[in-house]
């Protein structure tokens, strides 16, 4: 009798908290899939639910605090907020949906950055592929699939300045945020006066439609943006005045909304923005792209962590990956980078939610589901995952000889925390749990003084396009 009740309880929990859920979701126009991933990271809990599954206690504790967190805050539906199609598809513009965070934590990303030495790892390993290509006329070709900030690229580019000194540059680069195409922008001026045959594009279209420089939509191709841009000139100080002139239009048209359906950013309106020197334009001219007139025949697509930790195999294969293959040009190399793991960052996390594994997904998985994702056209490329002695590479967060070996600093402390919840991708909703008591504090301090510092690793893949 006591075991019917049980079940009897069990089942009457989950059809309330599913009428919660219901409810939240239509108040806040979030995709169910988007609130399953947000709370537990699991897209398919609330269809779980309705078909007549049991939750566990653990469960049901997060999503009471998670709902019982953000309702709170959840403001009333405006006006504002209407969907508007974005590539097809809806998504609501001016509203995010509670407790989404739109793109990473910016304080956590830029702390990590300046903190550890990822960057400029990853510049070092892709320069190291530079050895192979072998561009022909009229220009070597590079995709960035995640410009970021720029450093990366910057650090790239300055690498192919001094391996190819002369030869004309078409370079495209992918980012969605307007931050991260502001700051990348500043470092552009000093390549443009180094490398002055450079053609420089930006623009915020998805994979499948960046290389190509197309919307694959007609809605979305009919409300493109394609901006010119010729700087005068031959300074670097006047190449960066007129870079600065173009903050006005980034900040009017560089904008995304959320997907409902994915929970991931959509750009509002497509654009397309090329930057080249004016006194180099007769030398460009072939290069230049242009409506209706662009090659995605790349030399070197950069990947570096183009897609979360914990997203599912055939998401990145599909989604990501492929289309930035199917853009190479015979010869050439498309290197792939992401997290690792077993590293001293995971150990901190570790001990926090021992059962947590972010890393699912290694490069011999990856390329499974891509050769599975091209079929029969797999075989015209290959499939390189190297020995774990090449592929994995390892990254510092940088310290002072004396922060660790003495007493550690709170400063360094928080560095070092937040190096680790970011590269696990840890979300708000969990952070909130463990650092009400200091025991995230006890635990990083832990593996600091064990490890002597704090380092990370990231494992890289080539794919190249045979040459015939």
């Amino acid at each position: 009798m006591r075991i019917e009740e049980h079940r009897g309880q069990i089942t009457a929990t989950a059809d309330q908290i599913l009428g919660e859920i219901r409810d939240y979701c239509r108040a806040t126009k979030t995709a169910e899939s988007t609130f399953g991933r947000l709370v537990v990271n699991d897209g398919k809990l609330v269809s779980r639910l309705r078909d007549g599954a049991r939750i566990t206690t653990g469960t049901l504790d997060k999503v009471r605090a998670y709902l019982t967190e953000h309702r709170s805050a959840s403001p009333a539906p405006s006006k504002s907020a209407v969907a508007k199609p974005v590539n097809g598809a809806f998504a609501p513009i001016d509203v995010a949906p509670a407790g989404f965070r739109f793109f990473d934590n910016r304080q956590k990303y830029l702390l990590f950055v300046s903190t550890c030495s990822e960057k400029t790892e990853i510049a070092n390993r892709i320069s190291l592929e530079l050895g192979s290509l072998q561009p022909t006329p009229p220009a070597l070709r590079i995709f960035d699939a995640g410009v970021g900030d720029g450093t990366v690229l910057s650090r790239v580019m300055r690498a192919v300045h001094a391996r190819f000194p002369t030869m004309p540059l078409y370079v495209v680069a992918k980012e969605i945020s307007y931050e991260d195409v502001r700051l990348m922008l500043e470092k552009m001026a000093d390549r443009l006066f180094e490398h002055p045959a450079t053609v420089l594009v930006v623009t915020n279209l998805y994979y499948a439609e960046a290389p190509w420089l197309a919307p694959r939509s007609a809605t979305s191709a009919q409300s493109l943006i394609w901006k010119d841009v010729a700087l005068s000139g031959n300074t670097a100080h006047g190449f960066a005045e007129q870079i600065g002139e173009l903050e006005g239009f980034l900040a009017e048209n560089w904008r995304a909304g959320i997907s409902p359906a994915t929970g991931n950013p959509v750009y509002t309106r497509p654009i397309i923005l090329t930057l080249r020197r004016e006194d180099h334009a007769f030398l460009l001219d072939p290069i230049m792209p242009r409506p209706g007139r662009v090659l995605a025949d790349y030399d070197l697509v950069i990947a570096s962590q183009p897609y979360r930790a914990r997203a599912s195999v055939e998401f990145k294969a599909s989604k990501v990956v492929t289309p930035l293959v199917r853009s190479l040009r015979p010869g050439g190399r498309l290197i792939g980078i992401h997290s690792h793991g077993k590293d001293p960052g995971i150990e901190i996390t570790d001990q926090l939610w021992p059962a947590d594994d972010p890393f699912k997904t290694d490069r011999y998985a990856i390329l499974r589901q891509v050769k599975h994702e091209l079929g029969a056209a797999a075989r015209h490329y290959n499939f390189n995952a190297s020995s774990d002695a090449r592929s994995i590479f390892r990254y510092h967060m940088h310290t002072l000889p004396d922060e660790v070996s003495g007493p550690i600093g709170t400063s360094t402390l928080f560095a070092a925390w937040n190096a680790a919840i970011y590269v696990a991708q840890i979300e708000d909703v969990r952070l909130s749990e463990v650092v009400r008591d200091g025991r995230y504090l006890e635990a990083t301090d832990r593996v600091l003084r064990k490890h002597g510092g704090l380092w990370f690793n990231d494992e890289t893949y080539v794919i190249s396009r045979r040459r015939a």
